[in-house]
């Protein structure tokens, strides 16, 4: 019983940790996997954005192909740029030696960065990155602080700087916190559009990390209407069998 409940502890601890967020406050991701045409343009967006450092090597892009609604001639034009075959995984082309040298870390896979990080979490990272001169790339970020990544879709939201509100500790000390990020810098889209397409980029991580999850859910639904069937039956069929019987 106590390596069950050891193994159930450690099982959900990303879980915790990813929901808990570092004490920051996280956005509501209100990702709709349903559409396919956020998907789609998710997955443009991951494709040319993040794909350049991070791979997905368990998803493929024919599996993509089928279950975003496109054909493998779609996908080969718009979407392939490391591989010429469909039935590759989506690698990247930087070597990880490259990577370590120039992030000074290995850079993660986001094949299943959906299911450890969860949508409200990777939404509000994509929000979050504010200029600071202090960091190698010049930004950092208020959910991940000290991020070792550069803002890749800057040229997407424009650059935000902080804003500090000065605060009292209880010893009666004043220090500077950081209260909220304003935009500096204008980018290609606005606020809204470039919700949006962070919403979508969120979206087609999250599919990456459970492709059949819709699938499941039908399932499920199904299952329970199974069972429920099933239990009125079973109790119908206790009745008349011991309705003789007192």
């Amino acid at each position: 019983m106590k390596k069950l409940i050891a193994a159930f502890l450690l099982a959900t601890l990303p879980v915790m940790a990813s929901a808990s967020g570092g004490n920051v406050h996280l956005e509501k991701a209100n990702i709709d996997l349903s559409n396919q045409a956020s998907l789609q343009n998710g997955a443009k967006l991951f494709v040319n954005y993040c794909l350049s450092c991070h791979s997905a090597s368990y998803m493929r892009y024919s599996r993509m192909a089928a279950d975003l609604g496109m054909t493998e001639a779609q996908v080969e034009q718009n979407l392939m740029f490391t591989t010429d075959k469909v039935g590759e995984t989506m690698k990247v082309a930087m070597a990880g030696s490259d990577a370590k040298n120039w992030f000074g870390t290995k850079v993660p896979d986001l094949s299943v960065i959906g299911r450890s990080r969860g949508a409200d979490w990777l939404y509000s990272y994509l929000l979050g990155f504010y200029l600071d001169d202090s960091r190698p790339f010049g930004v950092n970020n208020i959910v991940f602080p000290d991020v070792g990544m550069p803002h890749v879709l800057g040229d997407l939201q424009g650059w935000q700087k902080p804003v500090y509100v000065t605060k009292t500790g209880p010893e009666g000390k004043t220090h500077e916190v950081l209260d909220h990020l304003e935009l500096a810098q204008a980018g290609s889209l606005s606020e809204p559009e470039y919700k949006r397409a962070v919403r979508d980029l969120v979206a087609y991580l999250v599919y990456m990390g459970e492709p059949i999850q819709l699938h499941r859910y039908g399932i499920g639904v199904w299952a329970i209407l199974f069972l429920l069937v099933f239990t009125v039956l079973a109790y119908l069929m206790k009745k008349e069998f011991w309705k003789d019987i007192h």
